[in-house]
């Protein structure tokens, strides 16, 4: 038999490639003989530069930029196809889970970190990136990012904004691209997202993902009206209106500001299934097995457990999901190819034993399941 692995990572516990060795681990306990395709999967956010390394080669490139606090972090992302391709993580530069939780507050942070990715990438010289944007911690527009760039931002009285906040994106009265990065005209820009919210509104980036980011009702009210008025100034500059554009709301407005500078935006699991072969990979497969950390009703909704499960649904394979969690109302999965949903947790536990053992886990429930798929 030859079995297709491609899982998403276990988030807060291990990567996509650890959790398919575990899964391989648990399948060559049962027949050691036993084809397996391993093809780490992401959707955009954490661990969508791991997923593309670990598929399809290349390196990693590290340095230090603006955090989503202003600090200097320590950040990532990779070079592939002989680097004319970089692969960006927005989490690496302005991720929600580098600010603790006592401090996240989207009027204070800025999205500068990503754009100083965006722009050490351009000096390598790549001809595309790909720029997954989930698990951000900003609410400003992508006026960092843009301004990492090389755009300027004015207020009312002519001070240029520099820091690039969710507060001083409420405050930008003028917007000037004259010094755009050149070389942003030149390149494919693949923007990979989960979420189609526009940019305003009850639907939008501060009404839906504001919250999680530490935003009060008050300042959802006050984000939402600035964005609002942002979106507009930046219209006029560029002839793009992202106030009800679908996707723009993604990563806190950043989804827009990509687009303004030529991104196009796409569902991230898309973009890791097209780059990574894996619709080929499908054809040769008797089996598909994914995963997730947690399965439940949003997983039908772009995750990357409902898209392998497509993968597997035009091909008639079984597709099964081994799930750190099983939550609510997950069935749905079942119609977009997913076979069955188990969980990986074997008895009541913590969360902290869940976590500290969720290889062997994982592997138990694999070995299980292919006792039963593998048998002779």
């Amino acid at each position: 038999m030859h079995v297709l692995i491609c899982p998403d990572k276990y988030k807060g516990s291990l990567s996509a490639i650890q959790v398919a060795n575990a899964i391989e681990k648990g399948l060559r306990a049962v027949d050691p003989a036993v084809e397996v395709d391993k093809v780490p999967m992401a959707d955009g956010g954490d661990g969508t530069v791991e997923a593309f390394l670990a598929a399809m080669g290349g390196k990693m490139v590290r340095m230090e930029v603006c955090g989503p606090e202003g600090n200097l972090v320590d950040a990532f992302y990779g070079l592939m196809e002989n680097g004319q391709t970089a692969v960006i993580e927005m989490a690496a530069a302005t991720g929600l889970t580098q600010v603790p939780r006592s401090r996240r507050n989207p009027m204070n942070m800025t999205s500068i970190g990503t754009g100083q990715l965006i722009r050490s990438a351009l000096d390598f010289g790549v001809k595309k990136i790909i720029i997954g944007i989930g698990g951000s911690a900003t609410n400003e527009g992508g006026m960092g990012m843009l301004h990492a760039l090389g755009v300027r931002f004015f207020d009312r009285d002519g001070l240029e904004l520099t820091t690039c906040v969710g507060r001083e994106m409420l405050y930008v009265d003028r917007v000037d691209f004259s010094g755009l990065d050149a070389r942003m005209k030149n390149i494919e820009i693949e923007v990979a997202c989960d979420v189609n919210n526009p940019l305003c509104g009850p639907e939008g980036a501060s009404a839906i993902f504001g919250p999680q980011k530490g935003a009060t009702p008050e300042m959802i009210t006050m984000l939402d009206d600035g964005l609002r008025r942002y979106a507009k100034l930046l219209a006029a500059e560029t002839g793009i209106d992202m106030t009800d554009m679908r996707g723009a709301g993604a990563a806190g407005g950043m989804g827009g500001a990509l687009v303004l500078i030529g991104g196009k935006l796409l569902m991230g699991t898309d973009i890791v299934i097209k780059a990574t072969g894996l619709e080929a990979r499908a054809d040769r497969a008797d089996l598909i097995i994914t995963g997730e950390g947690a399965t439940d009703r949003s997983t039908e909704f772009g995750k990357v457990p409902a898209a392998v499960g497509q993968l597997a649904k035009e091909r008639n394979l079984p597709c099964l999901c081994i799930a750190g969690s099983v939550l609510g109302k997950y069935k749905g999965v079942y119609d977009k190819g997913v076979t069955a949903v188990f969980s990986a947790m074997n008895r009541p536990m913590r969360l902290e034993d869940a976590f500290n053992n969720a290889f062997d886990l994982i592997a138990d429930c694999a070995e299980n399941l292919g006792r039963v798929v593998l048998k002779k």
